[in-house]
């Protein structure tokens, strides 16, 4: 009986064995093919990954140029902006400043000559002392 167990033990060892031998031999196949289909998902997504590095550097590079553009317009703009405040200040100096002073001359020689005329019309006809002072009267 003791031969039958030991023959028992023998053959369950064997048997493992074998599977293990198979599930070895199962593992490496299946090693192969993942390794098989790395490789062909690596060589399809090559020229994919290829192309977004360009497009990448080519965002990258217009964006520098988009900067360096933004940068010409903020100078642009801040020249043209101190170019419209010197004509301003100009135009103010040179032609403003002198129209005002001849609307005020004017205005001068309105007054001048409206002084002129009320002084001549008082000259005809003074009011009496009388009216000048009821209105003086409080009542």
């Amino acid at each position: 009986m003791d031969t039958v167990f030991l023959g028992v033990i023998a053959v369950s060892v064997a048997v493992m064995a074998v599977m293990q031998v198979a599930v070895l031999v199962y593992t490496a196949r299946l090693v192969r093919r993942i390794e098989k289909l790395t490789g062909d998902v690596e060589q399809k997504l090559q020229p994919l990954i290829d192309g977004l590095q360009g497009v990448v550097s080519e965002a990258a590079r217009a964006a520098t140029l988009a900067s360096a553009q933004v940068d010409r317009l903020d100078h642009l703009i801040t020249s043209l902006s101190a170019r419209v405040e010197e004509a301003a200040e100009y135009v103010q100096s040179r032609v403003l400043a002198p129209l005002r002073e001849g609307g005020a001359l004017l205005a001068g020689l309105r007054a001048a000559l409206a002084a002129l005329r009320s002084g001549s019309t008082r000259r005809r006809s003074r009011p009496s002392q009388a009216d000048d002072e009821d209105s003086l009267f409080i009542g």
